[in-house]
């Protein structure tokens, strides 16, 4: 197998038909040695449905039906262990991310000989508080972990079977895809592409918050450093402020009283600690998730049709 073209789906339904005719029509321009693996992420529509219509049509066409909906990552994760392409090409179904762009990847591809060619975003349609967030996350996601991540940053990319290798090498639980691929390494490259703006972002303001939270306890351990600086800065202040008290009172100056101070003092050290506590209780729970070993996602059934990609002759990626 020379290419595998993986996607998932999740409310897909709707994409799915002219999807599959696009990324047929851009494979073959490249070679005829590819198939198309589908992951059911758990979709509530007729996605599943849809997409085993055209594997009837289209033997090329693999489906891997997840057992219940495990979100994005993971289904991205599961579409990858399932291709056997020396080639993967990583894109998202519903047509935001042009399946044309595989050959512009391939040509990027042929000329820096990277591992991997990756979109990055030209400008961004969102509102201006989705545009502020995402600044947001990438400057903190950059400031305090080690692997950086190129800032509109895109799912879809073209990766060597080597790169896919080293990537599902990786064994852990819980985790946000986007820093593995930074992570696993390898000669990248970067391409600027037009991102189309068709329907509306699923990721709500929470799911925005619990993917950054998740990403940084993932991949730094600087919070934890951080907690422990923030308790000896306390502590010096504490006791810089302590002794100028006792010091007051033995020079007969008296003690400071006031209730609003001691409240805002106890709001503020009780909030600090709760706050304290509950960065340690996150990197504890992944910690509790990951010695369990639980799989990344669970399949309930792959739908496949024998010898349903020949080998050709042509091609026209290069390793």
């Amino acid at each position: 197998m020379r290419l595998s073209i993986v996607s998932t789906m999740y409310r897909s339904e709707a994409y799915l038909r002219e999807f599959h005719a696009r990324v047929r029509a851009a494979a073959r321009q490249v070679t005829e040695d590819y198939e198309i693996v589908l992951v059911n992420d758990g979709s509530p529509d007729g996605s599943l449905a849809a997409a085993l219509g055209l594997q009837a049509e289209d033997a090329r066409v693999k489906v891997v039906d997840l057992s219940r909906n495990f979100g994005h990552h993971q289904a991205m994760w599961a579409g990858l262990e399932h291709a056997r392409g020396d080639w993967v090409f990583l894109i998202d179904c519903d047509l935001e991310e042009s399946p044309e762009w595989l050959a512009l990847f391939a040509r990027e591809q042929e000329t820096s000989g990277s591992d991997v060619v990756y979109g990055v975003q030209e400008a961004r349609g969102d509102r201006w508080s989705q545009r502020w967030g995402a600044w947001l996350f990438y400057k903190l996601f950059n400031a305090l972990c080690d692997d950086p991540l190129p800032q509109h940053l895109m799912t879809v990319r073209l990766m060597s079977r080597r790169y896919v290798d080293a990537l599902l090498m990786h064994e852990e639980r819980s985790f946000v895809i986007a820093g593995l691929w930074a992570r696993t390494g390898f000669q990248q490259q970067p391409v600027r592409v037009a991102k189309a703006g068709k329907k509306a972002t699923t990721y709500s303001l929470f799911r925005r918050a619990k993917l950054f939270v998740e990403a940084i306890t993932s991949f730094s351990s600087k919070p934890l450093i951080f907690i422990f600086y923030l308790g000896v800065v306390l502590f010096t202040v504490s006791a810089l402020i302590g002794a100028g008290l006792v010091t007051g009172q033995l020079l007969g100056k008296g003690m400071m009283a006031g209730w609003p101070s001691l409240m805002v003092s106890i709001w503020l050290l009780g909030g600090l600690i709760i706050f304290c506590q509950g960065i340690q209780g996150i990197y504890l729970a992944k910690v509790y998730l990951e010695t369990k070993r639980r799989p990344v996602t669970l399949v309930r059934q792959v739908y496949e049709r024998p010898g349903g990609a020949a080998r050709h002759e042509r091609l026209r990626l290069v390793d």
